[in-house]
């Protein structure tokens, strides 16, 4: 996730080896020569502070400037995460509103897959691959997504960050598990606790358990509560093979290979740069209700 201005200064610079190109390549080269450079002035003018993007900001539709959005919003996200401490605290409204704004624009990646190529294609290498997996894990879990009545809806807000990172810690330690899978799985399941609906199946809590399961493998904890539903998971992980072997165990946990996909793509990302987890933690929950997605969690709603 992580954008620095040497990015740009790299991008500018294969700019420039574009435009002392052959004769017979130039005019080939020159719209990405074109397209590159106005991307470089955009982040240098973005650089200077801005108001952050409002709830309903519009997302633009056209790969070139589509790609500049997220770039943009990516770097400010990350200055954002960075400034913000203590992190026992609230997160800034700036830093929400750009999470979201985030969370907006891969959504609509996600949704369009012509459109998140040809956006793709115009942003940092880091960039792609980061966002490659983050499209890539959200179609997957959205296919294996029911839709779920209104009525059933609920939600409260995550315990603080450095909380859920100590207990992902704790249950590291105990059951070999890699802090960042069990980050994973909490974020997959409820977006780190934000969710409080029971699933479809029934399952609970904010690390989803059915009930039999949790009393095979809770440690006679609580279910709804993070620290005891986080040692669970990581039980339960152990039990079913991990970290030996991590996809079956994930298997067991949810028996789709397309959310164990989900899970190992999300963890590589939080697990190469802890300020993923940060940007994914103050990301909204989105459900899918049989009139379509709704947002349920973060600013500007009732």
């Amino acid at each position: 996730m992580i954008y620095h201005a040497k990015t740009c200064s790299l991008t500018c610079a294969i700019a420039s080896e574009e435009k002392h190109a052959t004769a017979h390549t130039r005019r080939h080269t020159a719209a990405n020569w074109l397209r590159r450079a106005s991307l470089c002035a955009l982040l240098v003018v973005g650089s200077a502070a801005a108001a952050p993007p409002g709830v309903n900001a519009p997302i633009p539709k056209e790969p070139a400037p589509l790609a500049n959005a997220l770039v943009q919003t990516t770097a400010n996200l990350e200055k954002a995460i960075g400034d913000w401490n203590p992190k026992n605290t609230a997160a800034p409204e700036s830093l929400v509103l750009l999470a979201l704004y985030q969370q907006r624009i891969y959504r609509l990646l996600t949704r369009d897959s012509s459109l998140a190529t040809r956006t793709l294609a115009l942003v940092p290498r880091e960039l792609q691959k980061v966002s490659r997996d983050l499209l890539a894990a959200q179609r997957e879990l959205y296919r294996l997504t029911p839709p779920i009545g209104v009525h059933a809806i609920k939600v409260a807000r995550a315990r603080p960050a450095p909380a859920l990172l100590s207990y992902y810690r704790e249950a590291q330690r105990r059951f070999k598990i890699p802090w960042n899978v069990l980050a994973a799985v909490n974020f997959v399941e409820t977006k780190f606790g934000k969710l409080r609906s029971a699933s479809a199946a029934g399952a609970q809590g904010p690390m989803q358990f059915m009930p039999a399961t949790w009393r095979r493998y809770g440690l006679g904890g609580n279910v709804q509560d993070a620290h005891d539903a986080i040692l669970g998971a990581a039980n339960y992980l152990h039990a079913s093979g991990a970290p030996q072997n991590l996809r079956n165990a994930l298997h067991h946990y949810n028996p789709s290979s397309a959310y164990v996909d989900a899970v190992v793509r999300y963890a590589r990302r939080v697990g190469a740069d802890r300020t993923m987890f940060y940007a994914l933690y103050n990301w909204q929950v989105f459900v899918k209700t049989p009139r379509g997605d709704r947002r349920v969690t973060g600013p500007g709603l009732p």
